[in-house]
């Protein structure tokens, strides 16, 4: 029987194991995928995350093929409105980190592996968790060919994403809200002037954001009308299409050849510890990707509730004082990084006239001055409790 089953092997789910491992506690990891997940969107690892993650090793991994984002720059109809600048921040790590995420993830796997974690049990569905009285918890499983068998465990760690939350009443509880933003993204070729800059446009059309990535690529997002194509060759056009748009030329445009759609929506559970159970990640709290903070929270979840699960095993009764404060600082953190999320979004829609031109002033003044170091430190999650300067 394993002192911890981690249910979700996504980079949340893998990092808590591999810090479980390396404090000595073996976690038993399971995923109803057969294969590790092929998700593009999270790109952005933050100085927060990145600090969380020193002692295990994953931050030198990460870094080795990382590209470094040390300033940010918004624009409109061509006009430079501002900056953030990730290089004046106090911090071991100023900048924002640029990784596809199959190789965040391949680095995490690699930290776990390195520390001695279990493999991840593949193919092996968790269907329901519950508590049994105050001993330990029952996971019902299903395996690949449907057969059901409960097992019994210490500690759960729910760290599922949005798909897994109906397994249990902690995080079934959850409050959602749904936004009406659609968005095009694309990773393409770098054929820009922007180097290593990410690149803010805020256009009358709605916003397109881009990032360099390693490899010479860039990532491209783009806030479109609702009930257009979103699939398809005819999504790749639209795409190209907005790009050449907001950029005033086609280059970027030209080397666009696939195109993926996503919503917005905003999620967090009113409690992030149920006894023996815990809800970590996207499980337990999701923010809209615009701004990049959601697989960083979940990092950063990870890194800090290892160590007190892991003293819980060997001293057999829980740090009732720490996990409550852990809850509070990682409920406070989700909090914050939704309201910057749905900031950023509000920001990026269409806007025609008087609300557009408005909408540049004040990101003009905003990047201005010590309110523009506010900012870089706030994107770059600078306020999340858990961050280290």
């Amino acid at each position: 029987m394993s002192d911890v089953i981690v249910v979700g092997a996504g980079p949340v789910g893998v990092m808590v194991a591999a810090e479980l491992a390396r404090l000595g506690v073996a976690a038993s990891v399971i995923d109803g995928r057969e294969n590790p997940s092929a998700g593009t969107r999270a790109v952005g690892l933050h100085a927060a995350a990145l600090s969380a993650l020193e002692d295990s090793g994953a931050t030198e991994r990460l870094l080795a093929d990382a590209r470094r984002v040390r300033t940010g720059v918004a624009t409109a109809q061509g006009r430079r409105l501002g900056s953030v600048h990730f290089d004046r921040l106090r911090s071991r790590h100023p900048y924002v980190a640029t990784l596809p995420q199959h190789a965040t993830e391949a680095a995490l796997a690699a930290t776990a592996d390195f520390w001695g974690a279990p493999d991840v049990r593949r193919g092996v569905t968790a269907t329901r968790v519950a508590q049994t009285g105050a001993s330990g918890v029952d996971v019902q499983l299903r395996d690949r060919d449907g057969a059901t068998v409960i097992e019994h465990t210490p500690l759960v760690v729910i760290a599922t994403g949005s798909r897994g939350r109906a397994i249990s009443p902690l995080t079934g509880a959850v409050r959602t809200r749904n936004y009406p933003d659609r968005y095009l993204m694309t990773d393409a070729p770098d054929t820009s002037d922007d180097g290593d800059s990410a690149i803010v446009r805020l256009e009358a059309d709605g916003v397109l954001e881009s990032f360099p990535l390693p490899g010479g690529m860039r990532r491209y997002v783009a806030w479109v009308e609702s009930g257009g194509v979103e699939a398809g060759d005819a999504a790749t056009d639209r795409l190209r299409s907005i790009v050449a748009r907001r950029m005033g030329t086609e280059r970027g445009a030209e080397s666009i050849t696939w195109a993926t759609s996503f919503g917005v929506r905003r999620a967090l559970v009113p409690a992030m510890r149920g006894g023996r159970v815990f809800a970590i990640g996207d499980a337990a709290h999701e923010v809209s990707p615009i701004g990049g903070q959601g697989m960083n929270l979940g990092l950063v979840d990870a890194a800090t509730l290892a160590p007190l699960l892991a003293r819980w095993v060997r001293e057999g009764a829980a740090p009732e004082t720490e996990l409550a404060r852990w809850e509070r600082s990682r409920l406070a953190a989700a909090v914050l990084s939704g309201r910057i999320a749905a900031a950023n979004t509000v920001l990026g829609r269409a806007l025609k006239g008087v609300p557009d031109r408005a909408r540049r002033t004040a990101v003009r003044l905003a990047l201005g001055g010590k309110s523009g170091d506010v900012l870089a430190r706030a994107y770059a999650m600078g306020f999340d409790p858990a961050a280290r300067s």
